[in-house]
């Protein structure tokens, strides 16, 4: 089987990718990738060369680029983490965010009528569902959940989903969908809650808490999401959408304190809360349990434990990102290759 990872050099992606490769070795897998801020090559050295590993320097929304490679390629299975994906970005600038995650969607899906697929799959997110009140812990994201969106990001989203969607009852398209709740793991781009904490931990920096930290998310260990999109892709039924969630719900505060006790220092700065901040996410995860046997297998506790030890093991990975040296690897390492 060959598989098109799109967005493989990204956080999610690149552990698909490496999941992937560990697990099925008789699979070609090609890696398309923009490499724009928060895609990085040195997520993807470990495995470069693997003899059935490909990676491939592409746009999604670049409709010549992507239909030479459907072409040269003829993939069986489409999963799709290209995406901007940070909140606070999109507010600032949703342009770029409706391109990537709703045009780039729309010329997979053009691509996958014209050469033919036997699977597409959409990575979503649990942000479409807008968010949970506080005080109400009973509620939860199901599938049937309306969608219900915050940010130019979730609604961007959400508009990608609709498009999916279509396209199977329109053009008959085999696809699935996942809507997955918050990822923490290894090669976590540092801009985010958890990777921004551990790294100015260790920086002697304050640790900025939006609001009071009372925002809650339901944080899953990725390399669970990882195997419940290999089951999805295998085993899911066509046509339909997954919720994948951990059960671990935390609030903002309470990691940022779990990340303190685990290096044994860290100071906290609160700071002003992003507009339009959802109050809590929780996923419902029934269905795939149900359908596919998934459940997830790490713990909160074991999760950010091991999530901090590959930092601690792998500082020159953020400490390139965060000097912006990791946006010429590229060119340094592969552009003559």
């Amino acid at each position: 089987m060959k598989l098109i990872v799109t967005g493989g050099a990204g956080f999610i992606g690149g552990n698909f990718v490496h999941y992937l490769l560990k697990n099925y070795l008789d699979y070609k897998i090609i890696c398309l990738d923009k490499l724009t801020y928060a895609g990085n090559m040195e997520t993807l050295d470990p495995v470069i060369t693997c003899e059935n590993f490909k990676f491939i320097k592409a746009d999604i929304a670049d409709r010549e680029a992507i239909y030479q490679i459907f072409e040269n390629e003829k993939p069986d299975v489409i999963v799709n983490f290209a995406a901007e994906s940070h909140v606070d970005r999109s507010i600032a600038d949703p342009s770029v965010f409706l391109l990537t995650n709703v045009f780039g969607t729309q010329v997979l899906l053009d691509a996958c009528k014209k050469y033919g697929i036997s699977r597409y799959h959409q990575v979503s997110t649990d942000e479409v569902y807008g968010d949970l009140p506080l005080d109400r812990p009973d509620l939860f994201f199901t599938e049937e959940t309306p969608i219900q969106t915050s940010s130019p990001y979730s609604a961007s989203k959400a508009s990608a989903d609709l498009l999916v969607q279509a396209y199977h009852r329109t053009y008959g398209i085999p696809v699935t969908i996942s809507r997955c709740s918050n990822n923490y793991g290894p090669y976590h781009f540092p801009e985010k809650l958890i990777p921004l904490m551990i790294a100015n931990v260790l920086n002697d920096k304050p640790l900025p808490v939006y609001g009071t930290g009372e925002n809650v998310r339901d944080w899953l260990y990725v390399e669970d999401h990882c195997s419940a999109i290999d089951l999805i892709i295998h085993k899911g039924r066509v046509g339909e959408i997954y919720n994948i969630g951990g059960h671990n719900e935390r609030t903002n505060l309470q990691v940022v304190q779990t990340i303190i006790r685990e290096l044994g220092k860290g100071e906290i700065k609160y700071v002003k809360d992003r507009a339009g901040h959802d109050l809590r996410y929780a996923i419902d995860p029934t269905k795939i349990d149900i359908e596919l046997g998934w459940r997830p297998t790490t713990s909160f506790e074991n999760g950010i434990k091991r999530t901090i030890q590959w930092y601690l093991e792998n500082r020159a990975w953020w400490e390139n990102i965060i000097s912006g040296e990791y946006q010429n690897y590229y060119e340094k390492m592969y552009e003559n290759r």
